[in-house]
């Protein structure tokens, strides 16, 4: 029988042991309800208390999974590589023969993941921050599966290895780099209708940032798919 704490006031009682609300705890089950705190309140408002409350248990039974809060971070990119091989294992589709179409496939990736990104937006700036300090063969299996499908594609494509790995580069660098700049913040007050003050641009110096003013309200406009696709053509070509 699994012990019990004591109640917080006002509260349910929380369990010492890893039988949460939901049954026993598992890697899966703990870095999906992180990834769900996350997606609701962003990544300040992840701790190990707070996921363990989501949980039923005591913070402390979460060590056994994720023992750090760095390796909780992790795990996130973990999540959302996983559910980016799940959208791209779901549903018939015919794939076309790599040699003759492996920029269509790209493509799909490309496209797949920014659909990705968008359910789980807090996520995509630890896709660069992460993988920034944590080595190669330490990565999580999801994240090595990404990028062997791209090299698998390549190499099944004819090119060679000096090409597959250029080609590499150029489409993670791209895709990242567009996902970053498509979500990053903008909005200074969400839920003011006119958009100049919605972006707060009366605290940006007209004098110093001209065409920054001038721009704002484009820039904040998201690209989307057509044109993570339009960029990618022409990266490509």
């Amino acid at each position: 029988m699994v012990k019990e704490a004591n109640a917080e006031p006002n509260g349910p009682r929380r369990r010492a042991g890893d039988r949460g609300r939901y049954g026993r705890l598992s890697r899966e089950r703990v870095l999906a309800t992180a990834l769900d705190v996350v997606d609701r309140d962003g990544l300040s408002g992840l701790s190990m208390r707070k996921l363990g409350a989501e949980l039923g248990v005591e913070a402390m039974a979460l060590y056994r999974y994720a023992p750090s809060k760095d390796a909780l971070l992790d795990g996130l990119v973990e999540e959302f590589y996983r559910e980016l091989d799940q959208d791209l294992a779901a549903g018939p589709r015919t794939a076309p023969s790599p040699a003759q179409d492996w920029r269509a496939e790209l493509h799909h990736v490309a496209l797949t993941t920014h659909g990705v990104a968008l359910r789980h937006p807090h996520v995509v700036p630890l896709l660069a921050t992460r993988l920034l300090s944590t080595p190669l063969a330490r990565r999580p299996l999801p994240v090595l599966r990404s990028d062997e499908r791209v090299l698998a594609l390549l190499h099944d494509a004819g090119l060679d290895n000096p090409s597959a790995v250029r080609i590499h580069r150029a489409f993670t660098a791209w895709l990242l780099g567009f996902l970053l700049t498509e979500l990053r913040a903008m909005d200074d007050q969400p839920d003011e209708p006119e958009p100049a003050f919605r972006l707060g641009l009366h605290r940006i110096p007209e004098r110093d940032f001209p065409r920054l003013r001038a721009t704002a309200i484009t820039l904040a406009d998201r690209g989307g798919p057509a044109e993570l696709a339009a960029g990618l053509g022409a990266l490509l070509r």
